[in-house]
């Protein structure tokens, strides 16, 4: 039986999709627990409008994604620390230092996890950080680390 899941189901897919599924498990434990519903004409055809308008968002959200890719790309951000000997810092940049300053200095607001260091920066100079704004889109910010 062809059914539509509404909700994640860890053997069969994930929401929004449309698989194969025994009748009697679709009708004896998926249509009551509203996990899935049965792929009649009319909710294949819904279905059908629901994945167009998905795409549709996805595509959006694609193109901005990369707007801000290109944006925070041509930005380089200038971050003042506290500077040693042979260029070392006195601690370390971290992901949220480096968000504060994105948003104070180029009006970009982007969330500290999405911010991905490598290894930890520790030394003075330009250093390059990926930052992730989108699933499969990383853009690579350029960060100017100069002495107080």
């Amino acid at each position: 039986m062809k059914i539509i899941l509404l909700k994640d189901h860890k053997e069969l897919g994930k929401a929004g999709e449309m698989v194969d599924s025994k009748d009697g498990y679709a009708r004896n434990f998926l249509f009551p627990r509203k996990i899935a519903i049965e792929a009649t004409p009319e909710n294949v055809k819904n279905w059908e409008i629901e994945q167009a308008d998905l795409k549709e968002k996805e595509r959006i959200a694609i193109e901005e994604a990369d707007k801000l890719k290109e944006k925070i790309e041509g930005t380089t951000l200038n971050l003042k620390a506290k500077i040693g000997e042979n260029g070392k810092l006195f601690g370390s940049i971290t992901n949220q230092e480096i968000s504060k300053a994105l948003k104070d200095q180029a009006g970009i607001n982007i969330d500290k996890k999405k911010i991905e260091i490598d290894k930890t920066i520790k030394t003075a100079g330009l250093q390059e950080v990926a930052v992730r704004v989108y699933p499969e889109i990383v853009a690579n910010l350029k960060v100017q680390i100069d002495g107080q």
